[in-house]
């Protein structure tokens, strides 16, 4: 028979490989053929031998082809190498500072004297809008050390200040839309320019206000503090400038981005903006990344790119940002949207777990991130202000840039334009490779395209096996009260749902050698596999292209570099098997996308794992941070299924990682890690939202139909108050709110627009709060418009902080009103929630809204609310204070009053 004498000729293959010597290697290509011959029944049917020559089943050219690869040897030099690549990762990320640079001398960049003024601001403590440490001692501050600054100051350059007062409106899509209302709110602006004047500038922006009970240092007291120092520095320049740097230190980012849209919407110094960087914070130190740029000012990032002299940025970080996924948002959108501007956005992401807490203090920040983004942010600016480009920067909007850095050390970038022809010239050189194989004679005979393609489908149902065991494991921790077990223990995550997705993957690969690929050769698979994987990557960079993504580059690694280290390898693999040099040859051409991949994964989780923690009840953490780890993990080990072929068993490995799974699962399950921790040296806490509120409800007549008092209480994340409930006996289950269905939002004083995100509450009786200057709100008056609709106008006076909403009923539409650009936005869920802040000694507040009412129902039209929310000042609450004590100290308990 046919069948059984090519099985007989492969069994001679594999004794002949056992020799030490002889013509093996000369004879290599006829035995790879013979070899593949008998999978022809892997994907097709027929009968299959079991019949294997050692516990791989391996064949070769020689005796390391023919007995396999040590499985301890394999499993040990792949854990070895991404320990390696992983440490080379860490040690590029402490490098804040590159050796060599210029540090503390004359003309350059002075982290200490920056710290200094960071220092100065944060001791004033949390600077609330419309509170006086925000509008009346940090403005003081600024224009003492900028008049300072301007005594210093070369005679080259002129100095101007302007203390900005803006009111306004608009409305903007973050959090499901709502919109703006701004009255009377700070901005510092200050120009320094040419002593002949400038027509074109170059913007830098930070804001100095803070979160309620934060200091702020990292968000964004230390962004001011290094805009300080760079206008110390370039006004004592010996330097000519050509154009105008101007400075916004900007009073009102954290109520939405409320005083940027001030500034350049009314400012008039605005007209002369042509580019702008934002300073912002996402996490407390480390490195600033540059994460957007733009749009389509490719200019830009070529500045970033000659300028900055410890680059870190991403492209990558940019289309994550922009695409929604993660809940933030910078003045980037405002200058983008409303200014019509390309600039650079700017953010330490480091720690993210202890951004907008008590935590975020000044001791925090190193110096060394201080020095870098000072020397980087004074060297972009200084280029952008002696740029030709900057005043016709118009001329050259065209296209995006892929752009990244490269450990730090410098950055690659080029027209997306370039890149995509670039992707497709990869894509062609991967048809060639695998058409050649797939079309070529010998690889036809020898069923080389089933195997390929039932070789594809075992990889892609590995994958999927893979990730649907991670979000079982996830599912079950979840249901059991145990998520974010990993919050304060990073390392648990990986032990629990990294070889849980290995393991699954091994095991797939592990059945279909043993039970599919019978007497096949190791060497054979191990090429299939790595074709596959190549494939796969191959897939994903014409689609990414196709899609116009920048970041399409990193499948382009990751197809490029592995097919020239296979073209290289090949021939050794033929002659002398899976050896220890094949091995060695292997990993050093995986280097560049294994050490980037590591880079980017570092990035993902630093970046993903603290807002985890604050991503409200709704998410389940433990199902996000799974199915992360699980991609990562096909990704990882793309490259490395071929030696689960190529070694002898995996028996040991797949033993291994089960036990280290299994052990940490039973850890889990028995609350042996808890989330959060209170360490001093990297603490972690639980976010609390306290609310102590008095609630009135109206009916159409105005009479007043019910009225409570109590604390409202809000967790941040997926756990809700279970780990609160064994320390505070009285906040639990019982006293959870409950929505009231007609009124807007629940009938509950949110803050922002993120009902949807927090659905479990909790509300605890609690006495009447009496502030000392409560709101007032009430119907000016109701008319008919010509147009038949109904005009209603309010006017409102109160606190720094109120909130707006309105549901319309059925039969009623919101047609337009005097807030934002006439147009109502609703958020989600469809109430319209307008977001109010004022600075000191604003005037009421006047507003109308106009209903286009199809027909009269007896509830009326609308029902409004106002919320006023009493942040700083004397208006505290002695039953807030109390429960807020009782807090354990991983928490972060927020408390702030709420009438009306």
């Amino acid at each position: 028979m046919e069948w059984a004498s090519e099985s007989g000729a492969v069994r001679r293959h594999r004794i002949g490989g056992e020799r030490r010597d002889g013509p093996a290697a000369t004879q290599q290509p006829e035995r790879e053929a013979l070899a593949q011959e008998p999978l022809a029944d892997a994907c097709g049917g027929g009968a299959r031998t079991r019949k294997r020559s050692g516990e791989g089943g391996g064949g070769g050219a020689s005796r390391g082809a023919g007995t396999g690869l040590s499985e301890a040897r394999a499993a040990l030099g792949l854990a070895l190498y991404l320990l390696a690549l992983r440490a080379l990762v860490q040690l590029s990320l402490r490098q804040l500072v590159l050796r060599g640079a210029a540090v503390g001398q004359q003309g350059e960049f002075d982290a200490h004297q920056a710290r200094d003024y960071l220092e100065h601001i944060t001791s004033i403590g949390p600077r609330i809008t419309g509170s006086p440490e925000n509008e009346i001692l940090t403005v003081h501050y600024l224009l003492e050390q900028i008049k300072l600054i301007e005594a210093q100051s070369n005679s080259l350059h002129k100095i101007s200040v302007d203390v900005q007062r803006p009111t306004g409106s608009f409305s903007i899509d973050f959090l499901g839309g709502f919109t703006s209302y701004y009255d009377n709110i700070t901005n510092v602006v200050v120009k320094l320019e040419p002593r002949a004047g400038a027509q074109h500038a170059v913007l830098a922006n930070c804001h100095f206000d803070s979160v309620a009970n934060s200091p702020g240092a990292s968000d964004d007291a230390v962004s001011c503090s290094v805009m300080l120092e760079v206008l110390r520095v370039l006004s004592t320049s010996s330097e000519a400038l050509s154009h105008a740097v101007i400075f916004l230190f900007n009073g009102a980012e954290e109520n939405v981005l409320q005083a940027s849209h001030g500034f350049i919407t009314q400012h008039p110094w605005a007209s002369l903006v042509r580019a702008f960087i934002n300073l912002e914070a996402a996490g407390v130190g480390g490195k600033e990344l540059v994460f957007q740029t733009g749009p389509e000012n490719p200019w830009l990032v070529q500045a970033y790119v000659s300028a900055a002299k410890h680059p870190f940025a991403s492209v990558v970080a940019q289309e994550v940002f922009q695409s929604g996924i993660i809940p933030s948002d910078t003045d980037f959108r405002i200058y983008r949207d409303f200014g019509n501007i390309p600039g650079i956005d700017l953010a330490f992401i480091e720690n993210g777990y202890i951004y907008h807490t008590k935590y975020d203090t000044a001791d925090r920040i190193l110096t060394d991130s201080i020095q870098r983004a000072g020397d980087n942010i004074l060297a972009v600016l200084k280029y952008l202000a002696t740029s030709d480009m900057l005043a016709s920067s118009s001329k050259y909007q065209h296209g995006n840039m892929v752009f990244f850095d490269v450990l730090g050390l410098f950055v690659i970038a080029y027209p997306s334009r370039v890149g995509s022809i670039i992707n497709y010239m990869v894509v062609m050189a991967v048809v060639l490779y695998l058409g050649r194989k797939l079309l070529h004679p010998k690889y036809k005979t020898a069923t080389y395209t089933k195997d390929f393609f039932c070789g594809l489908g075992i990889t892609l149902i590995s994958w999927f096996t893979s990730l649907v065991t991670v979000l079982i494991i996830a599912v079950f921790i979840s249901l059991i009260g145990q998520s974010l077990s990993w919050y304060n223990h990073f390392y648990v995550s990986v032990c629990l749902y990294g070889t849980a997705a290995v393991a699954k993957i091994i095991f797939i690969h592990t059945l279909a050698k043993r039970f599919y690929y019978v007497n096949a050769s190791g060497q054979y698979l191990g090429e299939v596999f790595f074709d596959v994987s190549l494939c796969v990557h191959c897939g994903f960079l014409t689609a990414l292209t196709y899609r116009g993504l920048c970041s399409a580059f990193i499948s382009a690694v990751w197809v490029a570099f592995p097919l020239l280290t296979k073209l290289c390898v090949q021939k050794d693999l033929k002659q002398h098997g899976a050896g220890g040099k094949f091995i060695a040859f292997y990993l050093l051409g995986m280097f560049i996308p294994y050490l980037y991949a590591l880079y980017l994964i570092w990035a993902v989780f630093e970046m993903f794992t603290p807002i985890l923690g604050r991503s409200g009840s709704e998410i389940p953490p433990d199902v996000v941070l799974a199915s992360i780890l699980a991609g990562c993990t096909m990704i990882l080990s793309s490259y490395f299924i071929n030696f689960i072929y190529l070694a002898k068993s995996t028996k040991r490995t797949m033993l291994s990682l089960t036990l280290v799974c299994t052990v940490t699962f039973l850890l889990v399950c028995s609350g042996s890690f808890f989330p959060y921790s209170s360490n001093p040296a990297s603490p972690k806490p639980k976010r609390v939202f306290l609310q102590h509120i008095t609630r009135t409800f109206h009916d159409l007549d105005g009479s007043i139909v019910k009225r409570d008092s109590g604390v409202w209480i809000n967790g941040f994340d997926y756990t809700g108050m279970s780990h609160v409930t064994p320390h505070i006996s009285e906040i639990n289950d019982s006293i959870r709110a409950d929505c009231e269905e007609n009124a807007p939002l629940c009938g509950f004083p949110w803050y922002l627009p993120v009902h949807f995100l927090i659905r479990k509450n909790w509300y605890l009786p609690a006495p009447e709060v009496s502030p000392r200057e409560p709101a007032h709100f009430r119907l000016v008056s109701k008319e008919q418009t010509p147009w038949d609709s109904i005009k209603l106008t309010f006017e409102a006076t109160g606190p720094s902080h109120m909130s707006f909403y309105v549901r319309t009923h059925k039969g009623a539409t919101l047609s337009q009103w005097s807030l934002g650009n006439g147009t109502p936005v609703t958020s989600k869920g469809g109430d319209y929630f307008v977001f109010y802040s004022h600075g000191l000694q604003a005037s009421t507040w006047h507003f109308w809204i106009e209903v286009q009412v199809l027909e009269e129902r007896p509830e009326g039209m609308v029902t409004v609310a106002i919320a006023a929310h009493y942040f700083s000042g004397e208006d505290r609450s002695s039953q807030l204070d109390a429960l807020r004590e009782k807090f354990p100290d991983w928490t972060f308990p927020s408390a702030w009053v709420y009438a009306h």
